[in-house]
């Protein structure tokens, strides 16, 4: 074998040329001529079966012979170069398809795990949702609107004492809101004891007298038991805060135009308020069911006590105003009968003064003027001989005076 560098022989074994040091191979990793030789050796094999010619054996010497000199030549550099390069080009691809692969299943494992891992947090926060909403049931069932829903449910399905001790507790967990109450009312209500649905009303009111709420919920509950003569008394005293609040239940009493008292002639009353006023005048409560108040109240002679309420448009009554009057018209005097007492010998006639809102009654027979005597209209012709006469003044109220009395001896000459 020959060094293609300085074509010195090169002995069998050695890789390198003993002259100019160059790198020879003599067996190649791929060697291009294999798949020469391997077409060659199959069509040695198929030709075995034909005759075998002095020609062809010629010839396949020759070329036989031209095949072992190629085979084992020394490659050139540039042919060294280039099965290096396809070398490295094999192993790069084999390399690139190793790492794709390893990409590939590092993403799978990537995949897989995080799939694994999605699943535990899904169950964890399944769990955690389940716990939660355990939890948040324990808790609503303990809150005020938990105890409220159950002593509700008891109180619809008829269980009273059941409910009595849930709303009771209701009002423990929270004094301040009105729906432990308004349920405790509506049991006893339900028992029919508006006694004691209205005491709690009064008693949670007398604790917080600023819990515009609780007034909110008993004044609801004297509407719906129909008690509404009872929501005056109670805002009656609140603090101001309270009425500013609640200001549509309140309705003013009415005025009164004449101050009580005495008077020595008849009076005249007028009663002023916003909404509908009912009075009464024989000292009774008047209600929404009294006469309506519609032109001034005539006071005659005598006394008089005059209760009023003013009714708003909800229907919710003011409080009760009370007035008393007394009307004392003073007793005319005897009434004045002319002539005196005395003898008389020509015709004469009797007189009686009249005041004016009184009528005069006489008699003539010595007895008791009254209302139901002869009634004075003119002068009376004196009768002849001796007259008893009597004279009586009587008011349009029905009062009398005192008597007049005259005697009288009447002869003609």
């Amino acid at each position: 074998m020959r060094c293609r560098n300085c074509g010195a022989d090169i002995p069998v074994g050695m890789l390198i040329c003993p002259d100019c040091g160059t790198e020879v191979q003599i067996v190649p990793d791929y060697n291009p001529l294999e798949d020469v030789l391997a077409r060659e050796v199959k069509g040695s094999v198929e030709g075995a079966t034909r005759p075998i010619r002095t020609d062809d054996i010629r010839h396949y010497r020759g070329r036989s012979e031209q095949q072992n000199s190629r085979s084992t030549r020394v490659l050139s550099q540039s042919e060294m170069d280039q099965i290096r390069a396809e070398r490295m080009r094999r192993a790069r691809q084999d390399a690139n398809r190793s790492e794709k692969e390893r990409q590939r299943q590092l993403m799978l494992r990537k995949k897989r795990a995080l799939k694994r891992r999605l699943q535990a947090l899904a169950t964890f926060f399944v769990l955690l949702v389940l716990v939660i909403g355990v939890c948040a049931f324990l808790l609503y069932q303990n809150s005020y609107d938990g105890v409220i829903r159950r002593a509700n449910q008891a109180l619809g399905s008829g269980s009273l004492s059941e409910a009595e001790v849930a709303f009771q507790r209701a009002i423990q967990k929270d004094s301040t809101r009105p729906e432990g109450y308004i349920g405790l009312s509506k049991v006893y209500i339900e028992r029919e004891d508006l006694e004691a649905a209205e005491s709690v009303f009064l008693t949670a009111v007398g604790a917080q007298p600023l819990n515009v709420a609780i007034y909110n919920a008993a004044i609801e509950f004297y509407v719906e038991t129909g008690q509404t003569d009872k929501i005056p008394a109670l805002l009656e005293g609140c603090e101001q805060s309270v009425l500013e609040e609640l200001e549509e239940y309140q309705s003013n009493a009415p005025e009164f135009s004449l101050a009580e008292g005495t008077y020595s002639e008849v009076q005249q009353v007028t009663l002023t308020g916003k909404g509908t006023i009912h009075y009464t005048l024989d000292g009774s409560e008047p209600t929404a069911d009294s006469p309506v108040y519609d032109e001034p109240l005539l006071l005659d002679e005598g006394t008089v006590v005059i209760k009023a309420i003013c009714v708003n448009t909800l229907g919710i009554p003011s409080l009760c105003v009370s007035r008393t009057y007394t009307v004392e018209i003073p007793v005319e005097d005897a009434p004045a009968v002319t002539p005196s007492t005395g003898q008389y010998t020509t015709p004469t006639q009797i007189t009686i003064q009249v005041p004016e809102g009184y009528t005069a009654y006489y008699t003539m027979d010595n007895s008791e003027p009254t209302a139901s005597s002869a009634r004075y209209e003119g002068p009376i012709d004196m009768p002849e001989g001796r007259t008893f006469f009597a004279a009586v003044l009587v008011s349009d109220s029905g009062k009398t005076t005192p008597v007049t009395k005259r005697n009288y001896v009447l002869t003609y000459e």
